[in-house]
């Protein structure tokens, strides 16, 4: 992997309130003070359109939509994003650093069924056709890391609520695709200090980078 001038793909995933959003900040000053121009952005959103489906998947409650409406949402907001924001940074030389990205659809929705799993790689193939160049999975006991993510109370709770239970399926779920696709995902112990976590994050980067 290079970071010259094709540009570099990062994801970040992780159960809700495994501690992403300031480790994707963290990241980005740390390859900004090597003199390294970064993207940050998120999913679902990055993009104007993008935004605004998030408010429609994040919002409400737990059955609001059915599993294959959310993966139609989620890849429409995904293909925006794509064409709007990603693929022109990657072009013009930068690292993207993004807040989830398919892996977490395919967790999300996918879970429900073998038959959604296979729903999601489809349209991921035929709509979006692109994985992180690395990704950084950070690791959290499922009762911490939801604790955490209820605290927020930022109005986005609508997969918190769906319960610990859920969060040990998302867990297993993440690090069985980190055992499956180990050219790609690294795993981040999430449990200590944010500093040690960044760290390791760090480490792990400039190493895939070189």
């Amino acid at each position: 992997m290079s970071a010259g001038r094709a540009g570099v793909f990062i994801s970040f995933e992780g159960i809700d309130g495994s501690g992403k959003s300031t480790q994707v900040r963290r990241l980005a000053d740390h390859l900004q003070a090597r003199g390294l121009r970064v993207r940050l952005t998120r999913e679902p959103g990055g993009s104007p359109g993008a935004e605004d489906i998030r408010k429609l998947v994040l919002e409400g409650a737990g059955d609001r939509w059915s599993p294959e409406t959310e993966i139609l949402l989620f890849t429409a907001a995904r293909r925006d994003h794509m064409e709007r924001v990603i693929l022109p940074a990657l072009a013009a030389g930068e690292v993207v650093i993004c807040d989830r990205f398919a892996d977490s659809t395919r967790m999300y929705q996918g879970l429900a069924s073998a038959e959604m799993r296979a729903l999601v790689d489809q349209l991921h193939d035929l709509m979006i056709g692109r994985e992180p160049d690395l990704t950084l999975l950070i690791d959290m006991d499922p009762e911490v890391g939801l604790a955490r993510a209820l605290a927020r109370q930022g109005g986005e709770e609508r997969f918190e609520g769906r319960g610990i239970e859920w969060q040990r399926r998302m867990r297993a779920g993440f690090l069985d695709l980190a055992e499956a696709h180990p050219d790609r995902i690294r795993v981040v112990d999430g449990a200590g200090e944010i500093d040690a976590v960044a760290g390791q994050i760090a480490t792990l980067t400039d190493a895939a980078l070189t």
